[in-house]
């Protein structure tokens, strides 16, 4: 057994054991929702954390090699990437939410004055409407939009300026925390896993995190974060939850090279279950809601046809129906919406590359001579000594 070399890295172009991550971090957030108190001990935002350092590491990673393979990163490209894989589901989950939740006698809602903080994507700051656990998608969504800018914007820099412009972010971030709203703490997250991508993509960078992907390193490190995971609710009481929201977002950073590499933990989260689910993560998180209006619909059908008064409290049993129910809903909207939506935004960026490259060929094409139309070059006047004394 040894450490991941730096090449061996590089290697990678899919991350199988961090989709199985993504996959128990949905759940975690589902079974926090509609598990009651046989599932406070989540205490629930670590979920959406960790989907918030994922997401960090991977868009950043991604970013950092188109920039190596180019010399700087297509910003048009990165937008549309972004919007084709986040806003088509996202709407229709929101049109199903407005429909669903539609006061009697019309045909959409606001959901309780929520709908123009979700149409705008500043959901963070819709404090009692229906949807609000869309609040992450506040936060990710500014991310897309400014951390490019930031860390991309004068091309390939040095790993000591990147890695002073991503420390910089996260000073602003806990300043701002403090002095204004805590919804500024929960981008520290995300700059975490840019901090460990900027690392990771660095030769220099990767000696520092290698040793992390040693197996036993990664192995012992995982089993402290699950003693991290059920020591979050008391120290969310102790210290506060803004105050210890960074260390845990830390905690999944030391971790996740050791997923990267060859350990159990990567085999456990590598999957074909897991992975199935983390595909579908991103709606799973979306259709929850929905999902627990129909698993409360199908119990009142149920009472109904067989004429029993069955109550379905929050508990193991309503979680776990609701965790089912969104997977079914997610596997569609995955489907039918997700995949077909990435596929047209990459043949966007398809059409578009062709087009920039036919338009820079032309530019650089030759003027053509008179030989090239067929035509006989006139025969050049020989040059004529100057006169003496003329400059």
């Amino acid at each position: 057994m040894a450490s991941m070399t730096y090449d061996e890295f590089r290697a990678l172009r899919r991350f199988p054991a961090l989709d199985g991550l993504r996959a128990i971090a949905a759940l975690m957030v589902v079974m926090f929702h509609f598990g009651g108190t046989d599932w406070r001990w989540l205490s629930g935002h670590s979920g959406v954390h960790i989907f918030f350092v994922l997401s960090g590491f991977l868009i950043t990673t991604l970013a950092l090699r188109e920039e190596e393979r180019s010399g700087r990163i297509s910003f048009a490209d990165f937008y549309v990437r972004r919007l084709f894989r986040i806003v088509p589901v996202y709407l229709v989950v929101l049109i199903a939410m407005a429909v669903y939740f539609a006061p009697p006698g019309q045909p959409i809602g606001d959901l309780h004055g929520g709908m123009p903080y979700y149409l705008t994507f500043m959901n963070e700051f819709s404090a009692s409407g229906t949807f609000t656990i869309s609040w992450t998608l506040g936060i990710e969504q500014k991310f897309y939009l400014l951390w490019p800018l930031a860390a991309f914007a004068a091309g390939a820099v040095s790993l000591g300026r990147r890695l002073g412009v991503t420390f910089g972010l996260i000073a602003a971030a806990a300043v701002a925390a403090a002095l204004s709203r805590d919804l500024f703490i929960h981008y520290i997250p995300i700059l975490l896993g840019c901090l460990l991508a900027i690392l990771a993509h660095h030769p220099r960078g990767f000696a520092i995190i290698r040793p992390l992907t040693h197996p036993i390193v990664g192995t012992a490190l995982a089993l402290g974060f699950v003693g991290a995971q059920l020591a979050l609710g008391p120290a969310y009481r102790t210290f506060g939850e803004v105050k210890v929201i960074p260390w845990y977002a830390l905690c999944v950073v030391l971790v996740l090279p050791g997923l990267l590499a060859r350990s159990p933990g990567t085999w456990l989260l590598s999957t074909r279950v897991l992975g199935f689910i983390g595909e579908r993560s991103y709606s799973l998180y979306l259709v929850q809601v929905l999902a627990g209006a129909a698993v409360l619909w199908l119990v009142k059908v149920g009472n109904q046809l067989l004429g029993t008064g069955f109550v379905l409290d929050y508990g193991n049993v309503r979680a776990f129906l609701v965790a089912l129910v969104a997977l079914a809903m997610a596997d569609v909207l995955y489907r039918l919406v997700e995949q077909p939506f990435i596929r047209l935004g990459r043949r966007i960026i398809t059409w578009r590359r062709a087009r920039l490259e036919a338009s820079a060929r032309h530019r650089q094409a030759p003027t053509a001579t008179p030989a090239d139309l067929g035509m006989a070059e006139p025969t050049p006047t020989p040059p004529q000594s100057p006169s003496r004394g003329r400059p």
